[in-house]
């Protein structure tokens, strides 16, 4: 099913015309009547008979609206012309809008890549741009669009793991965008039988279940720890490879191994402690 594109007279002329001729078939009856003319009778019948009917044909179309037209269960065509139209009085008219609608969908819970249940969910900004598609291809196309939104949401996020765990691995949490396209190109799969196109799709709540929610946090920061921690450490390794060096080359002061075992020992202390170090003063001599 495909749109077809379909003209229509405009409303007003037409609603000009009809009742006109309903006014003239209202006076040849009326005239008939009064003096018994049979041939006006019956064109008075006809004319006003046929005016009303074709009022029918009359329908408004507003800004971002199409009207999908059928005769007798047959597709006829899309009328996207706004303000009053007019069409054949048999035609069945079905409005369709077709501005842009967002949709936010319920927290989901799902079980991520690592198998850790997390809730998510997701805002989804769509349109309808084929409105014989979205009449004809599915029952209700609103709760088509909702429907399969959750569903391909949580096909994406059984695909990733919720934190990075690796280098260039793709994480629910740290890589949006990746995430993001991800799941617009899932819905616009899901979506496009039904003539709808998805213009944006983003993720508005993720976060661990209630039941494993302290676990992972605590996780979390034992491996912000690790982390600092071991960057520390880097630093401070460096900073006293490099202070021996500076004492090496400019000759200050001659230290042999026990002596520069004690002062890297001493110097890692200061540099990785976590709270300030009360230095000792040496007023006699080094040994």
């Amino acid at each position: 099913m495909k749109e077809i594109p379909l003209r229509s007279l405009p409303g007003i002329p037409m609603l000009l015309i009809l009742l006109l001729a309903t006014g003239v078939g209202a006076w040849l009856l009326v005239t008939a009547l009064q003096f018994q003319l049979w041939p006006q009778l019956v064109a008075g019948v006809l004319l006003g008979g046929g005016a009303l009917l074709c009022l029918g044909g009359l329908y408004m179309v507003e800004p971002n609206q199409a009207a999908v037209l059928s005769l007798f269960g047959r597709y006829v065509g899309t009328v996207k012309d706004n303000g009053l139209r007019w069409n054949n009085p048999f035609y069945a008219k079905k409005k369709v809008s077709l501005r842009v609608r967002n949709f936010e969908s319920g927290k989901l819970k799902v079980n991520e890549l690592d198998g850790s249940p997390i809730e998510i969910a997701a805002v989804i900004v769509w349109q309808v741009v084929d409105a014989s598609e979205a009449v004809y291809n599915v029952d209700d196309y609103e709760s088509f669009v909702h429907i399969q939104s959750e569903s391909a949401l949580r096909t994406m996020a059984t695909s990733y793991p919720y934190d990075q765990h690796e280098d260039g691995q793709i994480a629910l949490r740290s890589h949006a965008a990746e995430v993001s396209q991800h799941l617009r190109d899932e819905l616009a799969e899901r979506l496009a039988d039904a003539g709808v196109q998805v213009l944006d799709a983003r993720i508005s709540h993720l976060a661990y279940a209630p039941e494993i929610a302290q676990a992972m946090l605590q996780r979390q920061q034992a491996n912000a720890i690790i982390a600092a921690r071991t960057r520390i450490v880097a630093g401070a390794v460096g900073m006293v490879e490099m202070a021996l060096a500076e004492l090496q080359k400019n000759g200050v002061v001659e230290l042999d191994e026990e002596r520069k075992a004690q002062m890297v020992s001493n110097l890692l202390v200061v540099l990785c402690g976590e709270r300030a170090t009360q230095p000792i003063v040496n007023a006699g001599t080094l040994y």
